[in-house]
């Protein structure tokens, strides 16, 4: 069978590669964990060199890389390169700080010596989307590497180009041969590759079905997961907040890669005696957004990354509008080839409604009025996921109280929209999944936390 690369900009086939078989996966299982055995004794300095190589790569070829991602699935040329500048960001993140973050750590007990050691497992599965296709991928890699592992890439199926060049990255940087792999296989394959022994654990980045099944199957094997799923990740306007910075940290964050992305803002939960003044702003905003050919200057928004997912997200609108909702902005599918959505904006939003309860994976922003802060809390955490949210209050303290102790989530932020960063610990609660990608908290999802005792 063959995986095409489609231009979602126009529908056109960009190129075919033939599927991986699954004897073919299993081989590239065993030739990394070959790799392994050598790769885990090597010196941390050695792997933080060829660290910093991989970030020259990704820097020299940013505009490269950025184009490939606009052809594979549709992010806006400048929003691609960022992506790839972000990505040798955390390769020289763990260049420098992995083996700090690794080393062993004393215990004082009655033994002469003992202490905690951080040792690599083996062979990881990354089951990857397609929405950040290198980023997703990278912030996952370099600390699995860095820590001694390796790496079986499994990337969505409408991004094969991109999955091949980023192990073409590592080979290319001087990493063993076989230390990273891709493989290029339908769904269908995951479980049969998690069911391979020489593979220790598994990481996915998708949605909560996909995540559902990878763990149940991971579960049955006895491999050690960590999941980072979907998000309909709230924004609470507090009476307080500086309206005019809201309403572009909101609509920034709801904009983000067509409003491709798990930690976007949502759902704009907004204070009633300011939401006509936020609405005017936030809707200004989101009108002037210019949508088009994501290789062309001045695009805001390129196309979603498929058809169906285009279709799907008009059809969670339409089933809002049905039952209630009023449309404001955008809305309607534009006529012509691509899959492209508009900014839109959904008001009257309540329980009930897909806008309310669901993942809108697009340009879509679901306004929610609330009587007071008290409700807007309710509602910021009346869902199902806990990805991220965020706060805007002139009040600092109150802003951080909101936030460390109310707010439902993985990640909150205050005065500003939600965002990952190399430094900080990234990962979700309730159905947004388990675990932690970056930080030393990151480092420390794959190794082996082995108790050492000396008497």
């Amino acid at each position: 069978m063959s995986i095409k690369s489609i231009n979602p900009a126009n529908g056109e086939v960009i190129r075919e590669y033939q599927e991986t078989s699954g004897r073919d996966c299993a081989l590239a299982v065993r030739e990394a964990d070959d790799a392994f055995a050598a790769w885990k004794k090597t010196e941390s300095g050695h792997r933080a060199e060829l660290m910093r190589r991989v970030a020259g790569i990704l820097r020299s070829r940013a505009e490269d890389y950025g184009r490939l991602m606009a052809l594979e699935m549709g992010k806006v040329l400048d929003e691609g390169v960022a992506e790839a500048r972000k990505c040798a960001l955390v390769c020289e993140y763990y260049a420098e700080s992995g083996s700090d973050f690794l080393a062993p750590e004393e215990v004082e007990t009655e033994a002469r010596k003992s202490y905690v050691s951080f040792r690599p497992l083996g062979v990881i599965l990354a089951v990857m989307p397609w929405n950040f296709p290198f980023w997703q991928v990278f912030r996952f890699a370099a600390p699995a590497l860095m820590a001694g592992n390796g790496a079986v890439l499994k990337h969505a199926s409408n991004v094969p180009g991109c999955a091949l060049e980023i192990e073409k990255i590592f080979r290319e940087a001087g990493f063993p041969e076989n230390i990273f792999r891709t493989v290029l296989a339908g769904g269908s394959r995951v479980e049969e590759i998690i069911a391979d022994p020489l593979v220790k654990a598994v990481t996915l980045t998708g949605s909560v079905p996909a995540g559902r099944e990878v763990a149940s199957a991971a579960g049955r094997y006895l491999k050690k997961t960590v999941m980072e799923l979907g998000g309909s990740d709230p924004c609470i306007i507090l009476e307080d907040a500086d309206l005019e910075m809201a309403a572009r940290a909101c609509a920034t964050s709801r904009l983000i890669n067509s409003g491709q992305s798990c930690i976007a803002a949502k759902r704009f939960v907004v204070v009633e005696k300011v939401l006509d003044r936020f609405l005017e702003l936030f809707t200004e905003i989101m009108r002037s957004v210019r949508i088009g050919d994501p290789l062309d200057k001045g695009v805001d928004i390129g196309p979603l990354a498929r058809e169906d997912l285009r279709d799907e997200l008009h059809n969670q609108v339409l089933r809002s509008l049905d039952r209630g909702a009023e449309c404001i902005l955008g809305g309607r599918i534009p006529g012509g080839p691509g899959a492209f959505y508009p900014a839109t904006i959904l008001t009257g939003v309540t329980e009930g409604m897909p806008a309310y309860q669901e993942e809108l994976f697009g340009p879509v922003a679901s306004i929610i009025p609330a009587s007071d802060e008290k409700d807007a809390v309710r509602i910021a955490n009346h869902t199902s996921f806990g990805l991220g949210a965020a706060v805007f209050t002139s009040d600092l303290e109150k802003g951080e109280r909101i936030a460390n102790e109310e707010i439902e989530s993985g990640n909150c932020f205050v005065n500003e929209f939600v965002r990952s960063d190399p430094r900080l610990p990234f990962g979700g609660i309730k159905e947004s999944g388990y675990g932690r990608e970056l930080s030393y908290f990151g480092i420390r999802e794959f190794v082996n936390i082995k108790t050492i005792y000396v008497r």
